[in-house]
């Protein structure tokens, strides 16, 4: 296998009356023995929560925890006493460690919060649960590190080899992808038109990649997330 697009249709949906979550992967009552993951990436959700509601009180162990916030803001509150928000253009990072119990909030009275939602496997179970918290880098086109293993990305503390960027593309761009032997890449498409090996991606839409890939060609801006994978 090349690639396998994970198109954003065939993802699956929770609908409740204060979320509406999209998952590329196997979540909650979404079932695919085809999507389990790939490698140490686990989840990738994209929820949007409408004011005032929220994820109440819940456990985690042994993952790390990403959530991007595209709008709006998510007030959190954890077992360790932390209490703060994340604000769109922000990037957080919990390290479920040995074990975490938390909630997250729309942190907004007026207006919906829309996120992305990932969970990465740790190479170890168990450590000491922490936060980190990081404003994405200015950035106009190009790639960006949001995350990795100590010295790589705005957040350096990721349990896995493995690293989490950013792409601002503009319209007419051609996105290289360049492909390391052992490693797998998997690209989640924010937002924008664009198409690799003659099909078409648009928002929400997958790329798991572990051979060489086309290079992706953009026909309007857009926003990709990649994850490099061990």
């Amino acid at each position: 296998m090349t690639l396998l697009i994970h198109e954003n249709m065939s993802r699956g949906r929770s609908r409740k009356g204060w979320l509406d979550s999209f998952h590329t992967f196997s979540f909650g009552e979404f079932r695919d023995p085809k999507r389990m993951g790939f490698r140490a990436l686990r989840v990738i959700n994209e929820d949007w929560i409408i004011p005032g509601a929220g994820f109440a009180w819940h456990d985690h162990a042994d993952m790390d925890i990403l959530t991007l916030v595209l709008k709006g803001k998510v007030r959190h509150e954890d077992s360790l006493g932390h209490k703060g928000e994340t604000a769109a253009g922000e990037i957080q990072l919990m390290r479920a460690g040995s074990g975490i119990s938390h909630s997250e909030m729309n942190g907004s009275e007026g207006e919906t919060t829309h996120l992305l939602q990932i969970w990465i496997i740790p190479d170890k179970t168990g450590g000491t649960p922490g936060y980190q918290q990081a404003a994405l880098p200015p950035q106009d086109t190009g790639w960006v590190d949001l995350a990795g293993p100590a010295g790589s990305g705005a957040l350096t503390e990721l349990g896995s080899d493995t690293r989490v960027s950013v792409l601002q593309a503009r319209d007419g761009d051609v996105t290289p992808l360049p492909h390391t032997p052992g490693r797998g890449l998997f690209l989640h498409v924010i937002d924008g038109l664009a198409e690799i090996g003659g099909e078409r991606l648009t928002a929400g839409d997958g790329i798991q990649i572990d051979q060489p890939a086309p290079d992706i060609r953009w026909h309007t801006d857009g926003r990709l997330l990649r994850f490099d994978l061990a």
